[in-house]
């Protein structure tokens, strides 16, 4: 998108996005989600995420996000436990290794720099 706009978090329609099996640790979580802008050089992305419940590994990008539905437990190796929920706020560091239990179906809005 080129211009301002606006989107209804909760009712966004979103797509499979692939999750290496080697980066979950327990049960069956999928993902979804939906780039809604991207700068021109792709190293700024905003979109639309969601995960089912099961425990995964990342890395993490500079990420700010806001947790629209769903809970979470986000624990950073050599760092804090983040515990979020609805109308939570977090922000992650870039190189941040994570591991989400996701409790709930946690759907975000999120903010990345590349």
């Amino acid at each position: 998108m080129t211009h301002s706009f606006a989107l209804h978090i909760a009712d966004a329609d979103l797509e499979p996005e692939p999750l290496d099996p080697a980066r979950i640790v327990s049960g069956n979580p999928e993902v979804t989600g939906k780039v809604v802008w991207k700068s021109a050089d792709g190293r700024r992305i905003r979109g639309i995420r969601q995960i089912t419940p099961g425990v995964v590994t990342d890395t993490e990008a500079d990420e700010l996000f806001v947790v629209i539905s769903g809970s979470a437990t986000i624990e950073c190796e050599d760092g804090p436990t983040l515990r979020v929920g609805p109308g939570d706020m977090a922000v992650l560091r870039a190189g941040d290794r994570t591991t989400w239990t996701v409790h709930e179906t946690l759907r975000k809005a999120y903010a990345v720099n590349l």
